[in-house]
Formats: structure tokens, C-alpha cells, sequence
């Protein structure tokens, strides 16, 4: 089993519980809930592909990982009481699936040229794309646009990938455990990225100045 196997397993389970249970929080019927862990899983993978290119072939022949996906949702749908009330569980794991698909997307933008921007976009579109269309379509505001600095961790993973290209499949471990580690730390301690504000003065005729949140 190779590092791209282990990675889409990981992400795979990963996603799957979170946009159930995202979907379980939501209200969300049966379909609902089969349906927004799905495309946690798969929607960035598809995402990357069709930006860059890459055949849907590989879409579709994940026929093992979509079993792998149904089979954790419908875990999630028998004890829905006993889940949904762990909040931390839900952050952990959406933590985990980001690591684990920014890590697989990163190595599909390495074998499609020597330069570093596809390997930041196939990488932040696969870690990030499937909460995307999660948080959509459970009428959130995409956490990767808005919350922590979620899209952030992708981008890193990216250009640590590039420049180090491990060849073990125990760094890329190492990678998405530390990935996990330091989001759950930003998480506690509330890390974001720089916010703009715009305060009006008093007086109606002035103008709006520009404040940021450092």
C-alpha cells in the first residue's frame, strides 16, 4: 500500500464523519446526511481533477473508497445521539481529512510538472474543496474563507512537500499528525488570519478607514 492509498483511506474516513455529522447537526434527513459526507470525501478530489486537468478516471475507480465512505456515514447515522455531542470529535476530524487529502493532492501536483503552483492548487483544492461544498450545502459560511487560517495548512503542506519531497511514507505520516496537531493547537488558542474592518467615524461625511486585526 503506498502513501497515496494510505492518505485517501485516512481522508476518506475522515471527511465522511465530518460532513455527517455536520449534516446530523443541520437536521439533515437520511439522503442529507449520505450526501454531505459523500462529497466532504470526494468533492475536492474532483475538484482538483477537473481544474487541472486530471482524468475523472480516477474518480471513478475509487470504487473500495466509496464503500469505505457509506459504510463510516452509516456509523455515524446508527449512533447520531452519541456522535453528534462530540464537538471535538467533529474538528478532529475534519483536522485529519484536510491533512490527509492537502498531503494527496500535493503529491498529484508533483507529478504534474516541476513547478510549485500546481502542487498548492491540487493540494488546496483537495484538502479544502469537499468543506467547500460541505459547508454550502449545510448553509454555513465556508470555514476555508472565513475561520482559522483552515486553507492555510494546505498551502503549507504544499511547499513543505515541494521542497523536501520525502520519498518515506512515514514523513508524510509525520506531516499530516503534525498538520492535525497544530490545528487543533490553533483551534485552542483561536489562530486567524489578519481581518479587515471598516469603522466610520462619527461624522457622516468622512470616510471609512481601513483597520486590521494583527
Amino acid at each position: 500500500m503506498d502513501i497515496l492509498e494510505i492518505t485517501s483511506i485516512i481522508g476518506t474516513i475522515a471527511f465522511s464523519f465530518s460532513g455527517a455529522l455536520v449534516a446530523i447537526e443541520e437536521k439533515y434527513d437520511l439522503l442529507g446526511i449520505a450526501v454531505l459526507g459523500f462529497v466532504t470525501a470526494f468533492g475536492g478530489g474532483a475538484l482538483r481533477n477537473l481544474i487541472l486537468g486530471l482524468s475523472m478516471d480516477i474518480f471513478w475507480s475509487q470504487t473500495t473508497l466509496f464503500y469505505v465512505s457509506f459504510a463510516t456515514i452509516g456509523i455515524v447515522y446508527l449512533f447520531p445521539k452519541r456522535l453528534s455531542s462530540m464537538k471535538m470529535l467533529e474538528l478532529i476530524s475534519d483536522a485529519i481529512g484536510l491533512a490527509a487529502f492537502s498531503t494527496q493532492g500535493a503529491l498529484y501536483g508533483l507529478g504534474i510538472n516541476g513547478h510549485i503552483g500546481p502542487v498548492i492548487m491540487a493540494a488546496l483544492l483537495t484538502g479544502t474543496g469537499g468543506g467547500l461544498i460541505r459547508d454550502l450545502l449545510a448553509g454555513k459560511k465556508p470555514s476555508v474563507l472565513c475561520a482559522e487560517i483552515y486553507g492555510s495548512w494546505s498551502i503549507l503542506i504544499a511547499i513543505a512537500l515541494y521542497v523536501y519531497r520525502p520519498t518515506h511514507s512515514l514523513v508524510y505520516l509525520f506531516i499530516i499528525v503534525l498538520t492535525v496537531l497544530l490545528r487543533v493547537v490553533g483551534l485552542t488558542y483561536d489562530w486567524n488570519l489578519p481581518k479587515s474592518k471598516f469603522n466610520k467615524h462619527d461624522d457622516d461625511n468622512s470616510h471609512p478607514t481601513l483597520k486590521i486585526d494583527l
